[in-house]
């Protein structure tokens, strides 16, 4: 009997957490203060070439773009990283002013563990001046994209 309560305690939980990851999987948020910073003293070595602002043009090696910079942190095998490369591109070319740059997650592993990216798609919506205004993990849904521009109240 003890076998029984044991599993619907656990069917219990993973079913909690489906839903859990449901509705936060892709949603934008601020991210926290550390983001922009986040260092353990194990990676500062490592990572001491990065300036404290990380995601500039010279980390990315691309411009950013006059209003907003959407920055997508994908790896090769990852399927939503792919509908997540769509959605951004589109924005990216029906604003003026919004530039998309995908990294290679697996290519950039000191600029992964300095932004704290823990899985991919991880996406970070840049101001004009490179300051992350907000971060999805998983795939974002467009219009929260769109929402969550910098400048996007000026611009339909």
């Amino acid at each position: 009997m003890t076998g029984i309560y044991v599993l619907l305690v656990v069917l219990a939980a993973a079913a909690a957490f489906g839903i859990y990851r449901q509705r936060t999987d892709g949603r934008l948020k601020e991210p926290d203060q550390s983001v922009t910073s986040r260092r353990s003293s194990a990676d500062d070595a490592k990572t001491a070439a990065l300036p404290e602002r990380i995601l500039t043009a010279e980390t990315l090696q691309q411009p950013l773009g006059e209003r907003a910079t959407l920055v997508q942190f994908s790896s090769a095998f990852c399927a939503p990283c792919r509908a997540t490369r769509r959605i951004l591109t589109d924005i990216s070319a029906d604003t003026p002013g919004v530039a998309f740059i995908e990294v290679d997650a697996e290519d950039n592993l000191d600029l992964v563990r300095a932004v704290g990216v823990t899985r991919t798609p991880t996406v970070f919506v840049l101001d004009a001046g490179g300051d992350i205004r907000n971060r999805a993990v998983g795939q974002p849904r467009k219009d929260e994209v769109l929402a969550a521009r910098p400048g996007a109240a000026s611009h339909t």
